[in-house]
């Protein structure tokens, strides 16, 4: 199959009764030699790889299509309670059996739970990434969820969502992206709440984890110096080992619709007291999804407004008028919905001169649109931070995931830059007058009463 920029990633029938299950659906090539291949294995189980050679590391990742948005009523708080409970021990494996695996090699590994997606992830030498999709493998399909173990990580949970509570950014994050997500399933923590993880059941979080944690749900990428057909052997070799059903002709699930919902969130200035020395503000509104052809307009639009030294906000309400140390802009997207904003941290008496300069900014954006110059910076600024980023397996590895999991397309390098290079200062106005006409959520945490009034 000759190389190709951009290719198709659809769900494929598994390969040829009587192959050994590795058999690529697709080549696809990237700068440096570097070839991408993706089979799917009995079972639904795909497998997507970036050989990188002259590597003599990799990282390999298995995910699972399964976040916090897919909790059900009384399961709150599962999906990241599983990621605990995963490194706690399978049938054949203690927690220190899984720990010492990786010290005992130099080796990485952790996991990460996201909204629409959980990832568990090793970085090791070439020569010992068997070892590490046999531990990953194991933990994936075995774990034993130990009644004590699990109350025990409940207590160490609920020490991390305090810690969280601590910091007032985060406690700004956590309640703008509730406010301006409103009753969709997105809105709700990652890490669920402490009333969540204190009710939730063992027999809810095996429930979560048995609906999910199959071999349709299960997406193996990995890149590094590796060989794909090798990979796809030991990957199936292990889940059989573990039990795994790896049926002939099954197919993996569908992604996710990606369909935009409409979101009801609540607008307006919210307070959230806390004794602090400094306001944390966010300001923002519904956004772009995952899949929308102007994200990358969208990451234009935030290099120039708040993605950086050089961006409008930093340059404004920092170094013109020395009001906060750090502000910015961002956005966040997923299958059906998303969201913008743009963040200060300023003395409190300042909160509503930098709430109303990080709204005029958002507004300048609108009416005026970007220069030529700003154009050139935020794309060599994107281009250079896309380079740098997948100068690493570990990157590269995500990358593959998200493209499965997400878009069912890859995209390479040279046409991820051809795509930021393309977008134009007309189409980051039009989102900017998008963007500044919606509906605003104001979130203030800081040493303020609930009815606190910041016009000036």
């Amino acid at each position: 199959m000759p190389l190709s920029s951009i290719v198709s990633l659809p769900l494929l029938p598994t390969p040829r009764p009587g192959s050994n299950g590795s058999d690529p659906t697709f080549v696809a090539g990237d700068p440096g030699g570097n070839v991408v291949r993706r089979s799917v294995l009995p079972g639904g189980v795909r497998v997507l790889t970036e050989a990188m050679p002259g590597q003599r590391s990799a990282t390999i990742g298995f995910w699972v299509g399964v976040g916090s948005r897919d909790e059900a009523e009384g399961q709150h708080g599962s999906t990241h309670f599983l990621e605990h409970l995963l490194f706690k021990g399978t049938e054949r494996r203690s927690a220190m059996d899984i720990a010492s695996a990786f010290d005992e090699v130099g080796g990485e590994s952790n996991a990460a739970t996201a909204k629409e997606n959980t990832c568990y992830y090793a970085r090791v030498l070439d020569s010992d990434l068997p070892m590490a999709i046999d531990v990953i493998a194991d933990m994936v399909t075995s774990a034993v969820l130990d009644p004590d173990e699990l109350e025990q990580e409940r207590d160490v949970i609920l020490e991390e969502i305090a810690m969280d509570s601590d910091d007032p950014a985060d406690v700004a994050h956590e309640k703008f992206v509730e406010l301006v997500l409103g009753d969709h399933p997105l809105g709700r923590p990652i890490g669920g709440t402490p009333e969540a993880i204190r009710a939730v059941p063992r027999d809810s979080v095996l429930a979560h984890y048995r609906r999910y944690y199959t071999p349709a749900e299960l997406v193996v990428t990995a890149a590094g110096g590796l060989d794909h057909d090798v990979v796809c052997r030991l990957v199936q070799e292990a889940l059989v080992s573990a039990g795994w059903a790896l049926e002939e002709g099954a197919l993996p699930v569908p992604r996710r619709a990606a369909t935009e919902v409409p979101v009801q969130g609540a607008t307006g200035v919210h307070v959230i007291r806390r004794a602090v020395e400094q306001s944390n503000i966010l300001i923002g509104c519904p956004s772009l999804t995952a899949t929308d052809e102007r994200r990358f307009a969208m990451s234009v639009l935030n290099a120039v407004l708040g993605g950086g030294m050089s961006s409008r906000l930093f340059q404004e309400v920092r170094e013109k008028r020395g009001l906060v140390y750090s502000t910015y802009s961002f956005s966040a997207a997923y299958a059906d919905a998303g969201y913008f904003g743009m963040y200060a941290g300023c003395s409190p008496a300042k909160t509503g001169q930098v709430i109303d300069l990080l709204g005029a900014e958002l507004d300048r954006l609108a009416a005026g649109g970007i220069d030529a110059e700003e154009l050139r910076k935020a794309i060599g600024q994107l281009s250079g931070g896309l380079v740098m980023a997948l100068e690493d397996s570990s990157s590269r590895m995500s990358r593959l995931g998200r493209s499965e999991l997400v878009s069912g397309e890859f995209v390479d390098m040279d046409a991820s830059l051809d795509r930021i290079r393309s977008v134009t200062a007309e189409e980051v106005q039009a989102l900017a007058q998008e963007l500044a006409a919606a509906p605003r959520t104001t979130v203030v945490v800081g040493p303020f009463d609930s009815d606190a009034d910041f016009t000036r």
